[in-house]
């Protein structure tokens, strides 16, 4: 519906194509342009640095890139898999959100629109056994407008912070610099023993499907709280 009621209902679609619509296909363009970019980087990344860690390593380690399609990418680390989503949709700030505080926004509304890209942290054991509750992490979000101007909120990301948003576009410097540190954080980001009492019971039911495939649930934080100030930014 119209939000002024005096505009005809006819008059106020019109609007919104000629203007909201084309400021969403405009953020989507954007962001999946970046998306691809960012696949490139990743697999460039892992050729890099297998390069080096087959000279430098006794136990043999490397980084494995996989293209999942349009929308989806990982890199397997060692014990772990990052899996970088983009969305399909375009996302818009509530105007609570601090990104609907900054200047930039102010000045500039529809730059409230945004594409998102997601980085995810699982297990690799919770793909190659097919342990289906085991948990993954959403360690890092991507925010693109239509302009390429860019945020990202997540773990080690704060020089990329909603502070910035309008100051930078993204390119393959700042890609580069949030694949790293999304790698970086995920190795150090340790499987942790859960609390005793959080498996001090097992049903029958639960082992025989443990040992029949491998699901007894695990993850990083299991049993403890994570939230998104655990680590510094």
């Amino acid at each position: 519906m119209p939000t002024n009621l005096d505009v005809p209902p006819r008059e106020a679609i019109l609007k919104d194509l000629l203007e909201k619509v084309q400021v969403k296909h405009k953020a989507y363009d954007a962001t999946l342009e970046s998306f691809t970019q960012l696949k490139e980087l990743l697999h460039e990344l892992c050729n890099d640095m297998n390069e080096t860690l087959e000279e430098k390593q006794d136990i043999p380690t490397r980084l494995e890139y996989r293209d999942r399609g349009k929308f989806d990418a990982e890199v397997k680390v060692a014990g772990d898999i990052l899996i970088f989503s983009m969305h399909s949709n375009v996302f818009f700030f509530d105007r609570d959100h601090f990104v609907r505080q900054t200047p930039y926004v102010q000045n500039t509304p529809e730059a409230a629109y945004c594409g998102m890209i997601n980085i995810y942290n699982f297990l690799s054991d919770s793909f190659k056994y097919n342990r289906i509750d085991d948990v993954g992490y959403l360690i890092g979000r991507i925010f693109i407008n239509k302009d390429k101007r860019f945020f990202v909120e997540g773990k080690r990301q704060s020089t990329f912070s909603y502070r910035t948003f309008g100051e930078k576009t993204i390119d393959k410097d700042a890609i580069t610099a949030i694949i790293e540190a999304a790698i970086l954080y995920s190795i150090e980001f340790d499987l942790l023993v859960p609390p005793y009492a959080a498996g001090k019971e097992a049903t029958v039911g639960q082992m025989n499907t443990k040992i029949e495939n491998a699901r007894l649930q695990t993850g990083k934080r299991l049993g403890f709280g994570f939230h998104s100030d655990d680590v510094n930014l």
